[in-house]
């Protein structure tokens, strides 16, 4: 049969796969389309443990709305063409949770907002983009693990927070949203750091929560807000994008409630696993390999032992941050890049281990427009047409090897029946 898959925002590759080798094609699962305005407006009216949207900012304080960047499908714009018209006349400033990366383009700017609102609040200055390394820091306080919490002055400062977040699997915090609002989004780089470096143990790992030290450090890391007072608005998207599940309220209640719905989108049963898996990173979450890797960690829980896994990722903008690139390309097997981390940990290196884990027990592929010398650096076999790929891992595995597709590996989290 044909398979389509996405690459980038407008390409696609079209493969031809013999239905006795496929296992199957798993999307995210599909759920009931809702009224998304309707779903929007009734979680604002009926906050967890907080009051309405509409009291919370009936307020004189300047109001301080944190947003993700232009590496997730959050649909801000969509929370914003409701709650914007109240804020419009409001002391206000947007800042964007950038983390670690890097500051959104124009279009970036356009998706997160619109473009309509973005216009508007970049001409009264009321955005700001997040840079943990040159902006200006507020201590205070530290977790029960000894991260320091240096936030973005603006946030440190605020009285009153508004969050807004999507919730999904993510390979090493369990799930994104609530609290990664603040770590890592508006903090300082060593901070990010001190919590990241937890992410190199075995727990730290997709829908885990309980025992993982990432999220546990992040969550006791929150008591730090207890002079701000936090209105959350957390999502849950379909496979489509579209708003399926909205908690808003108190930050951590309001993420621990999209959890079930979250794991109800996202997670997907398979029958087995494969010799060969494509697992996809779909726009915008191609922006470069540092986000794109998230599709290799999420294949290799469909991929059987010495398997093959291809990864589908335009990575638009190059690499990204290069601290684990740099690591990679400076090791020439798997087990010399674990073997440097162990001498020494800096923010990206749990990136380097996550991916070279996979390759000292499977080997890992990639279809990009990085260079080859890009990709061989950080230990992928380079193609540039998936189909060639394809022919190649079979040319190797044998023509009765078993697939598996993940259109969009990137959130889709496969578990074995």
């Amino acid at each position: 049969m044909q398979i389509s898959v996405n690459y980038g925002k407008e390409d696609r590759f079209n493969i031809n796969v013999d239905d006795k080798n496929l296992i199957g094609i798993f999307e995210p699962n599909e759920v009931a389309k809702q009224d998304e305005t309707k779903l929007i407006a009734d979680a604002l009216n009926a906050p967890l443990n907080k009051a309405t949207f509409d009291e919370f900012i009936d307020t004189n304080e300047r109001i301080v709305i944190i947003v993700n960047d232009g590496t997730r499908p959050t649909p801000t714009s969509k929370i914003l063409k409701q709650i914007y018209p109240k804020l419009r006349d409001k002391e206000k400033i947007f800042i964007i949770a950038n983390g670690c990366h890097r500051d959104p383009t124009e279009d970036e700017y356009h998706m997160i907002f619109s473009k309509e609102i973005y216009e508007e609040i970049a001409k009264k200055n009321e955005v700001h983009s997040h840079d943990s390394k040159n902006d200006e820091m507020t201590y205070l306080g530290e977790s029960k693990n000894k991260t320091q919490m240096y936030l973005n002055k603006i946030v440190a400062e605020a009285k009153k927070v508004i969050a807004i977040g999507s919730v999904e699997p993510h390979y090493f915090a369990g799930y994104t949203g609530g609290r990664k609002a603040f770590l890592p989004g508006v903090a300082k780089y060593e901070t990010i750091e001190q919590n990241h470096k937890l992410a190199l143990s075995s727990d730290a790992q997709a829908l885990k929560l309980d025992g993982n030290p990432v999220h546990e450090d992040m969550i006791d890391a929150m008591k730090v807000l207890s002079g701000i007072d936090v209105f959350s608005i957390m999502t849950v998207l379909d496979s489509e994008h579209g708003v399926y599940y909205v908690s808003t309220g108190d930050l951590n209640d309001s993420f621990y409630d999209c959890i079930k719905k979250a794991d109800e989108v996202f997670c997907v049963n398979i029958p087995k696993k494969a010799d060969i898996v494509i697992s996809v990173a779909p726009y915008p979450m191609d922006v470069d390999l540092y986000q794109a890797q998230k599709a290799l960690d999420n294949g290799k829980l469909a991929l059987a032992k010495d398997g093959i896994l291809i990864m589908v990722a335009k990575c638009r903008t190059g690499i990204g941050p290069k601290p684990f690139f740099n690591l990679m390309a400076s090791a020439d097997t798997p087990q010399k890049v674990i073997d440097k981390i162990a001498d020494g940990f800096h923010l990206g290196y749990h990136k380097a281990a996550k991916m070279a884990e996979i390759s000292l027990w499977a080997q890992t592929w990639a279809v990009s427009d990085l260079s080859d010398d890009e990709m061989k650096a950080v230990h992928l076999k380079p193609y540039h047409d998936l189909q060639t790929a394809l022919n190649e891992a079979f040319a190797q595995k044998g023509k009765d090897a078993s697939v598996l597709v993940l259109p969009a590996g990137s959130i889709t989290v496969p578990k074995v029946k």
